[in-house]
């Protein structure tokens, strides 16, 4: 059976990569998922990770992430994939590389080195990262106080959005990136003509 296709879609909050991630799921008969969360382990991580309020470092902050995509990697993304039905996911390992790399400064090399071991050999077979400008971003949301992430300063995730960019230059033609500041269609456009060479 020929396995299913794997692709992820990543960028900053608010960028609008969570719509276009459902929508394409829904579009192909994929299987949608994300990340951190979609399994009964990952409810908790995600609580734990996601809360302002609990004080954590950025090593733990990172490998609650990594505990999380290990787990959702073995019960749910490779599984789906092996039947032959192809999987969307919110967020994956450039998540991590790029919020707790590049935005916390914990070590690249060491957390690339722990990622091999959370994924083995489960990559995506394309990564769209819908990149947003911060001004952008910020006129589509009010920031969560209570979200880890939400409620970290601009400067924070001018180091994630510009960690993105070089993890898809680093990839090559295994990412695409895609204007995020344009509408909702005008994006979906460039998502699906980007797409429609993939055996779903």
């Amino acid at each position: 059976m020929r396995r299913g296709s794997f692709v992820v879609f990543e960028g900053i909050d608010a960028s609008g990569k969570s719509t276009q991630a459902r929508r394409v799921a829904e579009l192909r008969d994929a299987h949608f998922t994300f990340e951190p969360g979609d399994t009964p382990l990952g409810v908790d991580l995600r609580r734990w990770v996601l809360d302002a309020a609990t004080p954590m470092t950025p090593i733990t902050e990172a490998l609650l992430m990594l505990a999380d995509r290990s787990h959702h990697v073995r019960t749910v993304i490779e599984p789906t994939l092996a039947t032959g039905r192809s999987v969307v996911s919110d967020r994956y390992f450039a998540s991590t590389l790029a919020y707790q790399g590049y935005g916390r400064g914990v070590d690249l090399a060491r957390l690339e080195a722990a990622t091999e071991l959370a994924i083995g050999g489960c990559l995506p077979d394309l990564t769209v990262l819908i990149d947003t400008p911060l001004d952008v971003a910020n006129e589509r949301r009010a920031p969560d106080v209570r979200d880890r992430f939400e409620s970290a300063d601009l400067d924070f995730h001018q180091r994630v959005r510009g960690g993105y960019l070089a993890i898809a230059a680093k990839w090559g033609n295994r990412w695409c990136v895609i204007d995020g500041s344009r509408s909702e269609s005008e994006v979906a456009a460039s998502v699906d003509e980007r797409l429609a060479s993939l055996p779903w």
